[in-house]
């Protein structure tokens, strides 16, 4: 369908399309596109018209309707899908990325990882300490290489992709933390290492990607 035939759809609100994304949890949410997710959640959930939700995401009107009606049609789909069916899919580029990292760390090639990150790169190791710069970062690598309770995998934690921890010496195989790397190109520009912070894997949706 045109945008001109999109801007003629009447909006169906109330009706139970809405309600569905409503009670739509996050993993759903995430397997649809920016635009799609935008107007669903601005008129279905937090319950604006199609005028303001134009207001806050600068599309028009058609764009608005078109992204509502086709976020709508996808969740009914994922609906009926089974919950295994939900499997979680990483951007390209950031399971190239990832995974480089991961296996970099498992290897204990650090210096091959400190190769990785910027040097206006910015550590946040939660609730311990906060590094800045690639000389202060650097030493975060060292305490990593002194210990052997962690084994690294790829996952996705409340949608984002992220690096999983788990203590290779466990029974259970549990996460017992993660990380969240942002990158600008190909380099590290900011870690955020929630290790020591496991209230944050409490209600959290953590899914590991195959691999």
């Amino acid at each position: 369908m045109t945008e001109a035939d999109m801007s003629v759809i009447e909006d169906p609100s109330g009706s139970a399309d809405s309600r569905l994304a409503a009670q739509t949890g996050l993993r759903s949410f995430m397997q649809l596109s920016v635009p799609q997710r935008s107007a669903v959640i601005l008129v279905d959930v937090l319950g604006l018209s199609l005028h303001e939700t134009c207001e806050v995401t600068g599309a028009t009107l058609a764009a608005t309707k078109a992204a509502l009606h086709r976020g709508r049609a996808q969740l009914k789909l994922l609906a009926l899908q089974p919950e295994q069916a939900l499997a979680p899919r990483l951007d390209a580029d950031d399971e190239r990325r990832l995974r480089r990292y991961v296996d970099l760390f498992n290897a204990r090639d650090f210096d091959a990882v400190r190769a990785l990150i910027a040097e206006d790169v910015r550590l946040d190791v939660v609730n311990r300490v906060r590094l800045r710069g690639k000389a202060e970062v650097s030493t975060y690598f060292g305490n990593y290489d002194r210990i052997s309770d962690w084994t690294l995998s790829l996952g996705v934690v409340d949608g984002r992709p992220a690096i999983l921890i788990r203590d290779p010496q466990a029974a259970d195989g549990a996460v017992r933390g993660f990380m969240l790397v942002e990158w600008r190109d190909d380099q590290v520009i900011q870690i955020r290492d929630f290790r020591y912070a496991p209230w944050c894997l409490v209600d959290a949706e953590i899914r590991a990607v195959e691999g």
